[in-house]
């Protein structure tokens, strides 16, 4: 039995590193600052380490070959879920780049929210670090931050070791839109947060008001959907008159194909105001679970853009609602899915009538047999490696917890590359 401190965690978002786990063989055990979300993804059990084609075992190398085959003999694959590492996002990639296939990672819907925005007319963000250690106004929009982050106010608001404030548990919360889900906004001193509730619907006409107020234009209006003006007047003076304000949100949280985008760049465009006013005030968007984040940062400084690229034509293509792999599938647009998940056995790829090959954590049930399965290793659990938080400007050290004998992701997919290779050499 092996104990291991100060664990990274590749699964919350927010870069949570001083977990204490426990190995015994290949069983994990977190047995120290755990949470909802990081204790049962480490805790995992695992499953069939055996690679599989059309349900029946096979070796690494029959497996390997037989997704060469599938992706040589495709026209227009797509590479999904992008959940793994920067190494594996790095292989995928490569891969993508050699079958002129399309990638799309699972959660760019949502995140297309926060992308719409940022390349319309871009965005002031803050740091973990900075949230930390200076905001003393949290304003949070749309989102559930505690059933997002369990350990995102313990960790960022309630420390006690903030730099810049005299006492951090006096720090201001507010939440606009949705209710916390429970009390990890309380302050350890008592203070609870401000919740002032809307539907989602309502959020973007909301915003508007708020940064209407902010602007300090007049609004005729007793309330806008419920809240009234004078609480919404109340928001603006405590973000003009914070030494340090912050603006968090979730782009999933506010919804899909429901123009959210407009509400990410209300808020966006609010935060420049406030600082234009003399005040600091920064975003927030919370992300990086299931490897967004990653797939998103590998593929910005590889092509330019980020996770929903075409590669068909021998470099790049972005956009961002045509090579949306859902929707690809349902017009039939592809011929084969390769889907790669390495943290979460419960995402498994869309039930499709195309071949399908799926490079994931092991321990992974399908309702279809997929043409190929090759169980990986986790990141920092199976193998070491890197992944970003939430804030964008950290990339996770991961540790290695257990020998498994699992491949990496970047491994199978490099293989895999390797024989398409000598596939097309051989035709």
């Amino acid at each position: 039995m092996t104990v291991f401190t100060e664990v990274p965690s590749p699964f919350c978002g927010v870069g949570t590193d001083d977990l204490t786990i426990q190995v015994d063989g290949l069983t994990v055990k977190v047995t120290a600052y755990g949470c909802a979300v990081n204790s049962p993804a480490f805790e995992q059990a695992i499953g069939d380490t055996s690679p599989k084609i059309a349900g029946k075992t096979v070796s690494l190398q029959e497996a390997v070959s037989k997704a060469a085959c599938l992706l040589a003999d495709s026209k227009q694959s797509v590479m999904g879920g992008c959940a793994t590492d920067v190494n594996g996002m790095r292989a995928l990639l490569s891969l993508a780049d050699r079958c002129g296939a399309v990638v799309d990672n699972m959660n760019f819907t949502a995140a297309r929210n926060n992308f719409l925005a940022l390349q319309d007319s871009g965005w002031m963000n803050t740091t973990l670090a900075e949230v930390k250690n200076r905001c003393d106004v949290l304003l949070v929009v749309g989102t559930d931050v505690e059933s997002f982050a369990p350990r995102f106010f313990e960790r960022y608001i309630w420390s006690q070791d903030a730099m810049f404030l005299d006492n951090p548990h006096q720090r201001d919360v507010i939440y606009l839109g949705k209710s916390p889900s429970g009390s990890a906004s309380l302050s350890p001193e008592g203070k609870p947060a401000t919740v002032l509730t809307c539907v989602n619907e309502a959020l973007p006409e909301v915003v508007l008001a708020l940064r209407a107020l902010v602007k300090g234009k007049p609004i005729q209006a007793l309330d806008v959907c419920g809240i009234a003006i004078a609480d919404l007047q109340s928001i603006a003076d405590k973000l003009k008159a914070a030494k340090y304000g912050v603006v968090t949100w979730a782009a999933g949280a506010l919804g899909v194909d429901n123009h959210a985008e407009l509400t990410v760049q209300t808020v966006s465009e609010m935060i420049k105001d406030i600082n234009d006013k003399g005040t600091r005030c920064s975003g927030l968007p919370l992300a990086g679970k299931e490897g967004d984040l990653t797939a998103n940062q590998v593929c910005g400084w590889t092509t330019g853009y980020p996770a929903r690229v075409r590669f068909a034509k021998g470099y790049p293509e972005y956009d961002p609602f045509l090579y949306d792999s859902k929707t690809m599938l349902a017009n039939g647009e592809a011929d084969t899915l390769v889907w790669v998940q390495a943290f979460n056995v419960n995402a498994t790829p869309p039930v499709s009538d195309i071949p399908t090959i799926v490079i994931g954590r092991s321990g992974m049930t399908f309702t279809k047999e997929p043409d190929v399965f090759i169980p990986v290793g986790t990141p920092g659990i199976d193998h070491a490696g890197h992944a970003y938080r939430t804030d964008n400007v950290v990339a996770i050290r991961l540790k290695k917890l257990r020998d498994s004998g699992l491949p990496s992701t970047a491994d199978v997919l490099t293989a895999i590359e390797l024989a398409l290779q000598e596939q097309n050499h051989v035709n």
